[in-house]
């Protein structure tokens, strides 16, 4: 596997990081710049719409860009809106960056797929995608701990501070190392995938989507508060909370894939009844630290095997592409 496949899977969980870090600063965004609980949770929201409108928007706008050019310049607006984040005083200005750091974040990663691709033989393909989307998996389990435990030592903004630093090197290799070349068409139109994207299966993917993350995100954005709040544990207890969350899903998106194309409705149908089960057993039962852990891992492993056979489902029933 090229080895810049594993660069593209650092910034990807650079990015990862920043996406779902937010988690376990929630307090101390809202205490240090004198909003409400919600306000601060709403951080997360807006990296979420960032991400809708950025993806299909910069994966049109990004399809004809040189690929080094196109991967330096969404690294570096990464970079410049963390800084900006870090700096500021405005929580419009936080606000607005959240938004500006998801739109990047959709067009790096819809550049980066397509490199990761064309770098690997056709044999390895599948491979160098699966290491490129690990970098997400990693980031839940390792670097938003990590952003949790910086932000209750040093403060929120040195959690965004290491997001603008840790995407330096990738920055670096990305001039050396990534095509400078635009990227090839085969005769797929942007009209084509729109109609793509209308079929059933894809929509249906897309509701489901939806509906696990609008659920999932609607708590994980206060887990922090909860564990403090409610259960009243110590704010060191947080990263691992956090940490219990991305173990979880680490196993879910695992065990998913390994689920052979006939268990998959079956599998699937079993996670989406399991996650409300899990949200109200949570709802009932956080004020005790150990559910709180133990159901924490259990959601986060059928959010993860959810969207993964959701997006397997929709993928296998996709209509091949005419020539």
């Amino acid at each position: 596997m090229p080895l810049f496949v594993y660069v593209l899977s650092l910034a990807v969980f650079v990015q990862g990081t920043s996406e779902f870090m937010l988690a376990g600063l929630v307090s101390g965004i809202a205490h240090d710049m004198s909003v409400s609980v919600a306000a601060a949770a709403s951080l997360t929201s807006a990296y979420a719409i960032g991400m809708i409108v950025g993806a299909p928007t910069m994966a049109a706008l990004s399809a004809r860009w040189p690929r080094r050019r196109a991967l330096a310049g969404f690294l570096a607006a990464f970079i410049v809106v963390h800084v900006i984040g870090a700096v500021t005083a405005s929580f419009p200005v936080l606000l607005g960056t959240r938004i500006v750091a998801a739109i990047v974040n959709a067009g790096f990663l819809a550049v980066a797929m397509s490199v990761a691709t064309a770098r690997a033989v056709p044999a390895k393909q599948a491979r160098a995608t699966a290491i490129l989307l690990s970098g997400v998996t990693l980031s839940c389990v390792a670097g938003v701990p990590a952003g949790a435990m910086l932000g209750d030592r040093a403060g929120w903004r040195s959690a965004f501070w290491a997001v603008a630093a840790l995407c330096l090197p990738a920055l670096a290799l990305v001039f050396r190392s990534a095509p400078a070349s635009a990227a090839r068409h085969h005769g797929v139109s942007i009209r084509q995938e729109a109609r793509e994207l209308r079929s059933r299966p894809v929509q249906l993917a897309l509701t489901l989507a939806a509906l696990v993350n609008g659920a999932t995100f609607a708590t994980f954005a206060y887990l922090a508060v909860i564990a403090t709040d409610i259960a009243h544990l110590p704010d060191g207890a947080v990263p691992g909370l956090l940490a219990a969350f991305g173990t979880g899903a680490f196993i879910g998106v695992t065990t998913a894939g390994r689920v052979g194309d006939g268990q998959l409705r079956r599998g699937l149908i079993l996670t989406l009844c399991a996650l409300p089960v899990g949200w109200a057993v949570l709802a009932a039962t956080s004020a005790h630290s150990a559910p709180l852990f133990i159901v924490t891992i259990i959601q986060g492993g059928c959010r993860s095997a959810s969207a993964r056979r959701s997006s397997t489902a929709s993928c296998s029933s996709r209509p091949a592409p005419h020539h």
